[in-house]
């Protein structure tokens, strides 16, 4: 019973943390973790097959991984005319852009499609996460 409780309650913390980003225009101008997004991490969660799986869809500065995607934009290219917060905006969901999107919502709980029960209520990326990729993504402009 406590086990069951404890769950409930990280559910609910977890859909108030995500519904509580705003998309103002097409920004989300606030920081989603109190710790600066690092580039290397986030370069990292873009690379990984397990985390991110960015490189399914999108190609980029990753010569050292093979197959990489070709039915979204080359990252350097998505990003080139984009903020940081618009970049945060798209990755926490990616759909309130383009309803069509097969990009899926990085940050978003509810409204979704085909979740599986065991990941029912649970972000892909938490909000550092998000934060490393964006720095990750703001860096390929520079």
């Amino acid at each position: 019973m406590r086990y069951v409780l404890a769950t409930l309650l990280l559910v609910f913390l977890n859909l108030s943390l995500a519904s509580a980003q705003t998309i103002v225009g097409d920004s989300i101008f606030e920081s989603l973790s109190s710790t600066p997004g690092d580039p290397t991490r986030g370069r990292a969660i873009v690379a990984s097959r397990q985390t991110g799986l960015c490189l399914l869809c999108h190609n980029g500065p990753f010569p050292e991984e093979r197959f990489q995607g070709n039915l979204a934009p080359e990252l350097s290219v998505s990003v080139a005319r984009l903020s940081a917060p618009q970049l945060r905006a798209r990755i926490v969901d990616a759909s309130y852009f383009n309803p069509s999107t097969i990009m899926p919502a990085y940050y978003k709980t509810g409204h979704l499609n085909r979740v599986a029960p065991k990941f029912a209520g649970q972000t892909i990326l938490n909000g550092q996460e998000i934060e490393d990729v964006v720095a990750f993504l703001v860096s390929l402009n520079k």
